[in-house]
């Protein structure tokens, strides 16, 4: 009975090898969105002189929330692994900040990055308000402060457990 126990236990914990193949795949992704980013870029530069104000204030923006984006799959992927997976060698001065995010912070940080994206993307529909509807822009502001609270809320019950648990 122990032996069969002692099995399951040890399959359910290399079961975690499979999140591998997940992260793996979003380091795909990361690849193709810098391709996408290239082009993004690449269309910008070329037409750099044809842009008024607004627009290249709307296209810096794209390239922003890109970055935005690109840091959050880059968080997600290496502290999940770092959280559920495999430890990373620690003597790589640029990883330091690998230890500092577990899953409750990791949550925090990307509903942070999740606002931060939502608020670009607010920025760049009001700068275009013209080609929205109104019950369109006033859609997307409630979707705003729908990710707002929800951040808020994850850092008031992180700061709560945090203090009952110390």
């Amino acid at each position: 009975m122990k032996s069969a126990e002692l099995f399951i236990e040890k399959l359910l914990l290399a079961s975690r090898w499979f999140l591998v193949i997940f992260y793996l795949g979003l380091a795909a992704a990361l690849g193709v969105y810098a391709v996408s980013f290239i082009g993004k870029f690449w269309k910008i530069a070329s037409n750099v002189f044809t842009y008024d104000d607004a627009e290249m204030i709307l296209n810096m923006l794209t390239l922003i929330d890109a970055a935005l984006v690109a840091s959050l799959i880059v968080m997600v992927m290496i502290a999940g692994y770092e959280n559920f997976v495999g430890k990373f060698d620690k003597n790589d001065t640029e990883l330091t900040w690998l230890g500092k995010l577990d899953s409750g912070s990791l949550k925090i940080k990307v509903a942070s990055s999740i606002v931060a994206i939502s608020s670009i993307h607010l920025l760049q529909i009001f700068l275009n308000a013209d080609h929205y509807a109104n019950d369109k822009i006033m859609w997307y502001t409630i979707l705003h402060m729908a990710f707002v609270v929800s951040a808020l809320m994850l850092g008031y019950l992180d700061k709560l457990l945090g203090k009952k648990s110390a």
